[in-house]
């Protein structure tokens, strides 16, 4: 049988075992206070990146003056080649159909 002494084995080396980081409380809490200023600088850092990020990115509801708004409603509503069949604009054409198909840094 093991012999309890208040209210604790007497197998058990130090029964205050787990409060000795009070012993070194001042160190604790600068170590403790140490991470906090970290995590703050980190996520002051990581705000930052994000802000110059945004920067960088074209946001047209941001980036374009008010009116502008209309403008690209109206753009959207157009298409390519209203009102003009294919046929109109080959025969109106000066290209040469039977041309050689051009190629940027090619020579003939």
């Amino acid at each position: 049988e093991d012999q309890v002494v208040n209210g604790h084995d007497e197998k058990e080396n130090n029964p205050f075992a787990e409060y000795m980081w009070m012993e070194n409380e001042e160190d604790f809490d600068r170590q403790v206070e140490e991470e906090l200023q970290e995590q703050e600088f980190l996520d002051r850092c990581f705000q930052e990146m994000l802000e110059e990020e945004d920067q960088d990115w074209f946001i047209p509801s941001r980036d374009l003056p008010q009116g502008m708004g209309q403008l690209q409603q109206q753009l959207n509503g157009l298409s390519v080649g209203d009102g003009h069949s294919s046929e109109d604009i080959l025969s109106k054409s000066n290209l040469n159909p039977d041309a050689k198909e051009f190629v940027p840094g090619v020579k003939y």
